[in-house]
């Protein structure tokens, strides 16, 4: 297998890039793949067996159950640094090492039904939150400590927008190439 072929495997819709300019249609589209995620990732889980679940989506990368189990612990961490960012002044988020938490027994000893009913939950607060934000808090931010970028949440909608869609891919790449 090629880089180029391992670099398509892991960012089946390439990688993130914010436009210039964060419309309010763009916006609501994102705040849109946050809302219908959920639904999309367990339509694309429901019928896999437990072998399935457990084969990588690439050479050396996750297997779909730890890439469900991601996308909760990711999403998590997102809402709350979202809300962070609306109630305190640049605050400074808490970054994780996902790697390692892929690796946790909650991760390989739990269903993926228990992600995907988190993430049904999780996701409605947060779209509720994201649909009754004013253009002024859309602007608020955070400093993440890693990069000592500081982000506004506008632009952070679609960093998750795309994450949820990129690790959807993962697995519906996966099932294609497959034959699932």
């Amino acid at each position: 297998m090629t880089t180029t072929d391992i670099e398509v495997l892991k960012y089946p819709i390439g990688k993130f890039e914010a436009p210039a300019e964060i419309t309010p249609q763009i916006l609501a589209g994102w705040i849109n793949d946050i809302r219908h995620l959920p639904t999309l990732l367990e339509i694309a889980t429901q019928d896999l067996d437990e072998a399935q679940l457990l084969t990588p989506y690439r050479p050396d990368g996750w297997t779909v159950t730890q890439v469900v189990h991601h996308v909760a612990d990711s999403h998590m961490n997102a809402y709350i640094r979202f809300k962070l960012a609306l109630t305190e002044d640049n605050p400074t988020i808490k970054p994780y090492e996902e790697h390692l938490w892929a690796e946790l027994p909650d991760t390989h000893k739990t269903a993926i039904n228990v992600s995907n009913t988190l993430l049904h939950a999780l996701h409605k607060r947060w779209t509720v939150l994201l649909d009754n934000l004013t253009p002024e808090q859309w602007e608020r931010t955070f400093l993440h400590p890693a990069t000592q970028r500081t982000a506004a949440l506008k632009a952070v909608a679609g960093m998750y927008a795309w994450h949820g869609r990129h690790h959807l891919m993962h697995i519906i790449r996966l099932k294609e190439r497959m034959g699932w």
